[in-house]
Order: C-alpha cells, then sequence, then structure tokens
C-alpha cells in the first residue's frame, strides 16, 4: 500500500465536490467551514468547479474528475476533504488519471456516497484512502468531534479509533486481522461487480447505512446481494457501524438474518461511524485487528499516514 504523508499547519487542503453539487445553504456551510480550518492555521483552496451544476443535479462527471485530478497534480495541495456526500460519485471512475494519483499520494477523504470513490481510488491504485466526516460538516455538525478525529488522524497521525464514542459490542466471537474496505452498504454493494469493483479478499469489511434513505428491506436486498455474489466468502470480518430506521431493527439483526451462521468470521458494532456526529476517521487500505475479547474491539495495527 501507499501511505500518504501527514498534515502539518500551514498546509494547503483543497476542496472538491465529486457528489452532490454546493448550491443553496451548502454555499454559506462550505465557506464557513473554510473559515474554521482557516482559523486552525491551514489554508483551503477551492477547485474550480466546486460550485457548478452544470447537469442541474450536480456538475459534470468530468468536471469533478478534473477537479479530482488536478488537485492531485497540484503539488502545493497536501490534502483532499470532498464537500459533502448524495448520489453519484461513481460518475467520475473513468475519467480519474489513476497513474497520477499513484504517482502524487495525499489523503483524500469524505463519507457517505464518497466512501465509493474512495474505494475505487484505493483498488486502482493502492493509495490509503480514509471514510471520514465530510468538509461541509465541519460547519453543520452540532459539535466538532467529527473534525477533531479527522486533526487526530492526519495531524497527530493518531490510531485510535474514537476511543471515547466507541461503545463496541461483539455480534460474534473471535480474531482476525486484514486490510480495511468498505463504509456506506449501499455503495459498497454497488462495487461488488463489474468493472469497477472491489476485492474483498481477507479484507475487514466495514459497512454503516442511511436509514432515513434505506429500509430494512432495501438494507436485506444490498447484503443478500453481497452473499450471492461471495463477498461473505472472502472476508476475514465484518464491523458494523450506525443504522437507525424508525422500525428500530437494528444492522446487525439484518445481518445474521441474511448471513445465519453459515460464516465464522467475528462480527463486531460500534457507535462511531456512519451518519451520526461521532465519526471516527477509518483508513482504507490500512491492517486492522478484530479480537472480540477485548474492550476496544477493533485496533488499527499499522500506519496509514507517515
Amino acid at each position: 500500500m501507499i501511505i500518504p504523508n501527514h498534515l502539518n499547519k500551514g498546509d494547503v487542503i483543497g476542496v472538491v465536490a465529486p457528489s452532490d453539487p454546493i448550491i443553496g445553504d451548502s454555499i454559506e456551510e462550505i465557506k464557513r467551514a473554510k473559515e474554521i480550518v482557516e482559523q486552525d492555521g491551514f489554508k483551503v483552496k477551492f477547485s474550480k468547479n466546486l460550485f457548478s451544476n452544470t447537469t442541474q443535479y450536480s456538475a459534470t462527471a468530468k468536471e469533478k474528475a478534473e477537479d479530482i485530478n488536478e488537485m492531485f497534480a497540484d503539488k502545493e495541495i497536501k490534502m483532499i476533504w470532498c464537500a459533502k456526500g448524495g448520489n453519484n460519485s461513481n460518475s467520475v471512475f473513468e475519467y480519474l488519471d489513476y497513474e497520477l494519483i499513484k504517482n502524487n499520494p495525499k489523503i483524500i477523504c469524505g463519507y457517505s456516497d464518497i466512501t465509493s470513490l474512495t474505494n475505487i481510488i484505493t483498488e486502482k491504485t493502492g493509495l490509503v484512502t480514509f471514510s471520514s466526516t465530510n468538509f461541509k460538516t465541519i460547519a453543520t455538525d452540532e459539535t466538532d468531534y467529527s473534525y477533531k478525529q479527522a486533526l487526530k488522524r492526519f495531524v497527530e497521525k493518531s490510531l485510535e479509533l474514537g476511543k471515547e464514542e466507541s461503545g463496541y459490542k461483539t455480534i460474534k466471537e473471535g480474531v482476525s486481522e486484514g486490510q480495511l474496505i468498505g463504509g456506506n452498504l449501499n455503495l459498497t454493494r454497488g462495487l461488488v461487480a463489474g468493472k469497477y469493483k472491489l476485492d474483498f479478499t481477507n479484507k475487514i469489511l466495514f459497512l454503516e447505512e442511511l436509514g432515513f434513505e434505506s429500509e430494512p428491506a432495501f438494507v436485506s436486498n444490498f447484503l443478500y446481494y453481497m452473499k450471492q455474489n461471495e463477498v461473505f466468502d472472502k472476508i476475514k470480518g465484518l464491523w458494523i457501524g450506525n443504522y437507525q430506521h424508525e422500525s428500530n431493527i437494528a444492522l446487525e439483526e439484518i445481518i445474521l438474518d441474511v448471513i445465519g451462521d453459515e460464516y465464522k468470521f467475528p462480527i463486531v458494532k460500534s457507535n462511531n461511524f456512519g451518519h451520526i456526529e461521532t465519526k471516527t476517521v477509518i483508513p482504507i487500505g490500512t491492517k486492522a485487528r478484530i479480537d472480540t475479547s477485548k474492550e476496544e474491539k477493533v485496533e488499527l495495527i499499522e500506519d496509514c499516514v507517515k
């Protein structure tokens, strides 16, 4: 794997919008996030097409990919922070310059729809990428918890996984090690097959889902699709994050219904990632260890920034 350099005070952070458009209230929220980050001693550079809405549902795929490629090529930029989530960051896949990205490694992060982009970059280049809070949420979260988690990971090189809010519980006992892969369940499901697919072999899969958009039957659909395409035959462990639906049916209940007793890998649940305010930063491509006998049941066992 290629490990990106850590972030220093005074470094320039590039902001891109690979998913939904930055329009309406989001414009001021992005500008407010910029002020917060700059007050902390960093510089912020907006990509050329950050506020584009060419198609009326987002910038074009080529505009988005151009911004990402330019940010990786720009020697001044030390980190790329994705502005917000949405629905179609996968549109950029065929227009990304993976060789350019591989030769100019740097931190790139975001969550929700952004995990589609970050997982593919890791798959195609070997660069460690990150599931973290989005740039906009620095301004819109009620607390600075997720933002501070990002600074701990990227500046201080911490390997903690949101210890204060972790709330781990064991769903299925065991011990395993593997590279981390995954993020949003719906998006990960979309990367199981086809030209742009992930290799799940010997990985620890982490999954969360937004209950507001995905009722339990949808979640079951996504998981059965993954099962039918042998994802659960390949992975070494499963780490479940946040899922809140009005039915109060838990994500782990749906997972156990889908996989039953067919698989022996450990499964753990935690409260430190997903569509919640208490988001830790999870590196994609870094080795982790699940040990259900420990209080902190998931730990990073190798550096993710240098």
